[in-house]
């Protein structure tokens, strides 16, 4: 309370006590893979083609970044940070070879080179603050919420990708598939089972201004790029499905709806050629077993959610735990479901049926107080997508 020792007119400012919380950002990628050029191990933000060039160079000097970078941006991709995690032609050498007896020649020899196990360059080290690799590069960015790894589809990799996720626990895994089918479609390999990530079939034929040809590159740049633009336009509780890929010029395999019953159950996205509606991506399932996590959209929702609740309420941090502090995050927290309501993201005619706050003395019972905590229940339902429309058709008896 302000002491005033002189007569007069003051104004004091005084807060609503309303705290907005601002949804988070859903569409900024993390990139990650090879190139001749550019710094290493380092998280340079891009946000349009003419600057990845100018660090990482062209089509010419990656394998598969630069393809996935452009078509992230031909497809609505915006700004996003690339991690060159080695050069495309790196090579390791093997320890001195022991010395045998009687064999004098090989004393001293070293053992023929061979390549780096890409899976390393990729999961990297972390061993603190300036001295992060790989995937680890991306663990200080709050902002990347997708985490893309242009034609790596190591096993190795997926389950290193799909961990950085679940342990950051605000990002979504965008995953590829091998470039050829060598075994039988129920018999195709797929990651490990989590809600953090999504796999895509097949490979997509896109033009290559370096070979002046069209080439198959890894689904995972342009479908990110899906993902962005569906953001933008709809929202995030729009799945990502039923979108047309922008540049893609044909498949490396086309497969019909009867094979796309085998693997839409296994959480295989496809990705197919419509005919006039074009190449669209045809599935929107991670690839979890768990049904209430089986949808991409409803994951990444929820990722969302909780990460614009937990940094819109980092003002409570430190305050006094009492009945006034619970009736604030109440208030705030119920404001911005109410928003995220009405985009049409929670299910429900009424907030009431879409979602719930509580935070009271039920949720916060002496004993948490004394250890210093504030205890919020928040129950929300997701509009999920459908995946299948069915119409029932039957006759009738004509009138006459």
């Amino acid at each position: 309370m302000p002491d005033y020792k002189s007569p007069g007119v003051y104004i004091e400012e005084v807060s609503s006590g309303n705290k907005p919380i601002e949804s988070a950002s859903t569409s900024i990628a993390g990139f990650i893979g090879e190139s001749a050029v550019g710094p290493l191990n380092e998280a340079v933000p891009i946000a349009n083609w003419a600057q990845f060039t100018k660090y990482f160079g062209g089509f010419s000097e990656s394998p598969y970044l630069a393809q996935a970078l452009y078509q992230w941006f031909a497809n609505g991709g915006g700004l996003c940070f690339v991690s060159c995690c080695g050069r495309p032609d790196d090579t390791e050498t093997a320890a001195k070879e022991p010395e045998k007896k009687g064999d004098k020649d090989k004393k001293g020899a070293k053992a023929a080179a061979k390549p780096v196990s890409r899976a390393g360059l990729y999961i990297g080290e972390d061993r603190g603050p300036g001295n992060r690799s790989g995937l680890h590069v991306f663990n200080p960015i709050s902002e990347i919420s997708l985490i893309v790894a242009p034609g790596q589809y190591d096993p190795a990799i997926h389950d290193a990708m799909l961990s950085h996720c679940e342990n950051n626990a605000d990002r979504f895994a965008i995953m590829d598939c091998p470039p050829d089918l060598d075994v039988a479609l129920n018999e195709m390999y797929r990651p490990r089972d989590s809600s953090y990530g999504a796999y895509y079939f097949p490979w997509l034929q896109v033009y290559d201004p370096v070979l002046k040809d069209n080439k198959f590159i890894p689904p995972s740049g342009p479908v990110a790029g899906v993902y962005a633009r569906t953001d933008g336009e709809r929202g995030v509780h729009k799945a990502p499905a039923n979108e047309l890929v922008r540049g893609a010029l044909g498949l490396k395999y086309y497969l019909t709806g009867t094979e796309q019953a085998l693997l839409n159950p296994r959480g295989i996205n496809l990705i197919r050629d419509l005919g006039d509606r074009g190449i669209r991506i045809w599935g929107a399932r991670t690839v979890s077993s768990d049904p209430e996590w089986r949808y991409i959209n409803v994951r990444r929702l929820f990722l969302m959610i909780e990460q614009s609740i937990k940094t819109g309420t980092q003002w409570a941090v430190f305050e006094p735990n009492d009945q006034n502090l619970w009736k604030k995050l109440v208030r705030n927290v119920r404001a911005y479901l109410m928003t995220v309501w009405r985009s049409g993201a929670l299910f429900g005619k009424t907030p009431e049926e879409a979602f719930y706050v509580k935070c009271d003395e039920e949720t916060n019972p002496p004993e948490l107080i004394d250890m210093g905590q504030v205890n919020i229940e928040i129950g929300i339902a997701p509009v999920k997508p459908a995946e299948f429309v069915i119409f029932k058709i039957g006759q009738i008896a004509g009138g006459g």
